[in-house]
Formats: structure tokens, C-alpha cells, sequence
């Protein structure tokens, strides 16, 4: 049964999108209004401002769906509370899976920023338009994959790409990608007509021509990798619930905050090194639960159990890497034995 089946709850949709509109409004026209470089204090100030705001939501799902379990005839007799706080805890889980998958993605950007040349005070702008792309891809990846994965044979499938997507992850080597090789850049230079910067300007008119700019590159870069990358972190969390009300809320807020954390993490991504072997072991995990381990528990593993399994690697992996890092610096690294010979 669909705790939140779209024709009851559409209009909590509307709100919510309105809401978030508001927000992004907000952001660009109000406190984004003039560019300028985002310094390390104004990004962590942002972080945590997004992050709470998410949590704060997830505070609020459970009163919501509390009142509103409990004023639905069919549902009469259940025990509101734990279908309240089971569905929390899937938004909860599915944020951190969202938020977590995606730090990988934000070194790709910093090269591209970098082989681009975008200046820092421009690089909000392109990361805000890419993120309001973002998200209505999101939605409409979210809206197929709640008719899919109604399908046993497609959260099969699935499962197991996310299985062997974690094993790739784990078993290649962490190399730094050239961009001048990646495809998708190679293939707009080449499409596309490009000049140089203008200002904060994502097209410019020439000769009578229009032309565009390092930014717009930028953007379709950012755009087309989230269609990418959500082949992966989509199916991630309707391996945690089925229920696109979840998913897509706990997307959005995951979401909104990546810019923030672009900022704040943009010139600390390789002291996280060891971050990436945590994901690919939760991709597999996510992928075993699609498709075994819910079939395994009776249709559904343990909800609390997945966080604490995620939150455990992630925690695992992040301190590990700052103490492997502390020790580097400090001049602590392994010995070479070919030296002592």
C-alpha cells in the first residue's frame, strides 16, 4: 500500500515545489544578487542553514503524516505513529544516501571550473541554474521510477547495476581525469559556438551571431552529468522506499545544499580520499537490498538498520581519511623498503 498516493497528496506536491521555488528566488535575486567570490565562512554558513532546514523537514513529515494517517478512514486501526516514524526515518536515510553520492561528483566539478576558468564569483551562478536543472530532471527520473519499480524484474536489474557499479568504484584505481579528454566537454567545444567570458553572461551576440560562453559549457556539463549520476543515486533510494513523496523530498533538500557544500568542500575533496571506497560498499549494500535483502527480511530490510549501516561506513570512511591525511602531512608515511637495500 502507497502511504501517499499522488491523488490524495498533490496538493502537499504544489506546496512543497512553491516552497522551494520561493527559496531559490530568494537565494539568486536577494542574497545572491551581485556576483562575488563565496568565501569558506558564507558557505558553511549556507551548509548549515541547508542541512538544518532538510533535517527540520524531516521533523515535520512525521507530524504531517501523523495527522494525516490518522485522518484517513482506510488507514484506521494501524498504528499511526510507526508508520509516521518509518516513513521519517526513509527520508532521513534517503537524504544522507543523496548527500553522500553526490560529494563524489563535486571534485568533477572543481576541474571543469578550473579547465573552464571560471572565475569563483561566477561559478554560484552556473551551479545555481545547474541545480534548478537538476531538479526537474530529478522529478521526472522520480516520476519513472515509481511506475518502474512497481516491476520486480526492473528492481532486479537495478540491483544488481548498483552492485556492480560499487564494485567498479571499489576496484578502480582513483586516477585524475584529464577534461580535456572527457567526452561530454569534448563534445560541446566542438558543437558548440564558444567565445570568451563576458561578465556573468551564459550567451553573448557578435557579428550578429550568437555565441556562447564558458559558463553555458559549464552548465550542460553539470546538467548532463546529474542525468548520469542519477542513474545510480535514484534507484539508490527506491531501494530504501517506495514511496516518490520520500524520494523526492529527501532529493530536493540533498540537492539544495550542493552548491553550498561545492564551497565549502571544493579545496578539501582529496583529503576526503578514502570517501569513495564507502560509497562503492553502500552501492553495493543498497543494490543487495533491492535485490535480496528486502526479500530476505519478509519484503522489507530493517529501515534502521540501513541508516546505521550507512551512517557507520560514512563515518568510518571520513575519519579514516583525516587521520591518514593528518599523518602525511606530519611526514608519517609508509617505509620504502627498497631504500633500506
Amino acid at each position: 500500500m502507497t502511504l501517499f498516493p499522488f491523488e490524495h497528496y498533490w496538493g502537499f506536491y504544489a506546496a512543497f515545489s512553491a516552497l522551494i521555488l520561493g527559496l531559490l528566488a530568494l537565494d539568486l535575486f536577494v542574497f545572491h544578487r551581485r556576483a562575488h567570490a563565496v568565501s569558506m565562512k558564507e558557505a558553511a554558513g549556507w551548509s548549515v542553514f541547508w542541512v538544518a532546514l532538510g533535517l527540520i523537514f524531516g521533523v515535520g513529515l512525521y507530524y504531517y503524516s501523523l495527522s494525516s494517517f490518522a485522518g484517513n478512514p482506510a488507514m484506521a486501526g494501524m498504528n499511526h505513529a510507526a508508520m509516521a516514524g518509518q516513513a521519517t526515518i526513509e527520508y532521513y536515510t534517503g537524504f544522507v544516501i543523496e548527500k553522500a553520492l553526490a560529494v563524489d561528483n563535486l571534485f568533477v566539478f572543481v576541474m571543469i571550473f578550473a579547465y573552464l576558468s571560471i572565475p569563483a564569483e561566477f561559478q554560484h551562478r552556473v551551479l545555481f541554474f545547474g541545480i534548478l536543472g537538476a531538479l526537474v530532471f530529478r522529478a521526472i527520473f522520480i516520476a519513472l521510477g515509481a511506475v518502474l519499480f512497481q516491476f520486480h524484474w526492473v528492481v532486479i536489474f537495478f540491483g544488481v547495476l548498483l552492485i556492480l557499479t560499487g564494485i567498479k568504484i571499489l576496484l578502480v584505481a582513483d586516477t585524475k581525469d584529464d577534461p580535456s579528454k572527457n567526452p561530454i566537454i569534448r563534445f560541446l567545444m566542438s558543437r558548440l559556438p564558444v567565445t570568451a567570458m563576458d561578465g556573468q553572461k551564459f550567451f553573448v551576440r557578435k557579428a550578429g551571431k550568437w555565441l556562447v560562453t564558458p559558463l553555458f559549457v559549464a552548465l550542460i556539463f553539470i546538467e548532463v552529468s546529474d542525468i548520469i549520476f542519477a542513474v545510480d543515486s535514484v534507484p539508490a533510494i527506491f531501494a530504501i522506499t517506495k514511496e516518490p513523496l520520500i524520494v523526492f523530498t529527501s532529493n530536493v533538500f540533498a540537492i539544495l545544499g550542493l552548491r553550498a557544500m561545492y564551497f565549502l568542500l571544493a579545496g578539501a575533496v582529496d583529503k576526503f580520499h578514502l570517501l569513495k571506497y564507502a560509497l562503492g560498499v553502500i552501492l553495493i549494500f543498497v543494490g543487495l537490498k533491492m535485490a535480496w535483502l528486502n526479500e530476505a527480511f519478509g519484503g522489507k530490510f530493517p529501515i534502521t538498520w540501513s541508516l546505521g549501516i550507512i551512517l557507520g561506513l560514512l563515518a568510518v570512511a571520513i575519519t579514516a581519511s583525516l587521520v591518514l591525511a593528518k599523518k602525511t602531512e606530519a611526514g608519517i608515511v609508509p617505509a620504502n623498503p627498497s631504500r633500506d637495500a
